[in-house]
């Protein structure tokens, strides 16, 4: 899906320069083949008992590579938590779609970001941000907090929304936050704190997410006929 074609794209662009090669430490190949391993690595062993030397190993680069391309272990871990947080957030905004009445808009919107919050590749990141939030503090933050976020992605469709007439929301920011929550209908803390092992199946989600919206759109939706 979205995630897949954006590795594609990143795995088929083409090289600049008259050579047709990339500068050091600037493949977009070869960072994204370490940023892979790394991933691996971190979500296997952790991330104090992860090296740099099990990242050559499992990425298959050398360290001299490695180095050019990020500095420390610190170095790497951000760039992997950046770039998870990227996907994910673009994954639920591909679902808001102007053109689309709010009611399904927000129902294929709260799929999305539950099916994301609650997977197991998603729980294994946070708690491995969790185990270095003391030495990291600004990490476990930066995944759902960064400038462009899930909160501020609904924020911004709902306002669009509101401008339609579609809704009438007084707090666009409390009203994001409170269709996030709802939509993850506790899941992610149970996921997160290991007192559900596997993930919400698809027909748990949905019937969560339906009744998000419709509690959503009692205390802030205009009826139709209203606008017309």
């Amino acid at each position: 899906m979205k995630h897949e074609s954006q590795n594609a794209a990143v795995l088929n662009a083409p090289a600049p320069g008259s050579g047709g090669r990339w500068a050091a430490g600037e493949d977009p190949v070869k960072r994204h083949q370490i940023l892979e391993g790394a991933k691996r690595v971190f979500m296997k062993m952790g991330f104090d008992a992860a090296s740099m030397n099990d990242v050559t190993r499992e990425a298959g680069v050398s360290k001299g590579t490695l180095y050019v391309y990020f500095a420390n272990k610190e170095d790497l871990f951000a760039a992997i938590v950046n770039s998870e947080r990227a996907h994910f957030v673009e994954a639920v905004r591909a679902t808001l779609a102007d053109d689309v009445d709010i009611e399904p808009g927000l129902h294929e919107f709260g799929k999305v970001f539950a099916t994301h919050l609650t997977s197991e590749k998603t729980i294994s990141a946070m708690r491995t941000v969790i185990g270095v939030r003391e030495r990291m503090p600004s990490l476990c933050q930066r995944f759902f907090t960064g400038p462009d976020n899930l909160r501020t992605v609904l924020r911004g469709y709902l306002q669009r929304k509101a401008e339609a007439g579609c809704v009438k929301i007084e707090d666009l920011d409390l009203a994001a936050r409170q269709f996030l929550e709802m939509a993850s209908g506790g899941y992610f803390k149970y996921r997160l704190f290991g007192d559900m092992e596997a993930p919400p199946s698809i027909e748990e989600i949905d019937y969560v997410v339906r009744g998000a919206v419709r509690v959503f759109l009692a205390a802030y939706g205009i009826d139709r006929r209203d606008r017309d």
